[in-house]
């Protein structure tokens, strides 16, 4: 298949993206790259490609084969701590209440609520359902006998990325399979 380099839409011919290593940066979200960024970094010798679409661009003086795979000429450490954000917590929480396990209409809780001097920290942060928030109001877990079900703590990178891969994404090209380790009996 070819098209010229105007009419191939942004978000189509992805790259996977893996480190040094040959693993992926990230499981999820999944290290992705459009395939513009995949074509500087490829001219810019930064990265080695692996496999490639059955796709190729064109423009005047150029052609080229879009990469699937992608592998960075230089390793990337992953050992800072993940950022603190809503998504890294329901990722974390494995995407289900605390409470009841539920995973509808999730929302933060406070353990210690803000209102009785608790913070927004990975310590004191989980993810209730809604309902299970309503509930604990402004509670303490103890006065209202709702306990989390895990202790809440800043998790590493590796265990994010552990987690993540409790969640494959919908769309797995073929050529990334080989770099890409699901848990078998979520992905059957």
């Amino acid at each position: 298949m070819t098209a010229s380099v105007s009419n191939t839409p942004a978000n189509a011919w992805p790259a996977l993206v893996l480190n040094a290593d040959y693993r992926p940066l990230s499981y999820y979200p999944l290290s992705i790259w459009p395939w513009q960024d995949v074509v500087k970094a490829v001219f810019l010798e930064r990265v080695d490609v692996v496999a490639q679409y059955d796709h190729v661009v064109r423009s005047p003086s150029f052609q080229m084969q879009l990469p699937s795979v992608i592998c960075l000429r230089e390793f990337i450490k992953q050992d800072r701590s993940p950022a603190f954000t809503r998504f890294n917590v329901f990722l974390r929480d494995g995407f289900s209440c605390v409470y009841c396990g539920s995973g509808d209409d999730l929302t933060f809780d406070h353990l210690i609520p803000r209102s009785r001097g608790g913070t927004t920290c990975w310590n004191n942060i989980v993810t209730a359902c809604s309902p299970c928030n309503l509930k604990k109001a402004n509670r303490l877990p103890d006065d209202i006998g709702m306990h989390p079900n895990r202790k809440p703590e800043c998790p590493s990178n590796y265990q994010l990325q552990d987690q993540g891969r409790r969640f494959p994404p919908n769309h797995l090209h073929e050529t990334w399979m080989d770099y890409l380790y699901w848990d078998v009996e979520l992905t059957n």
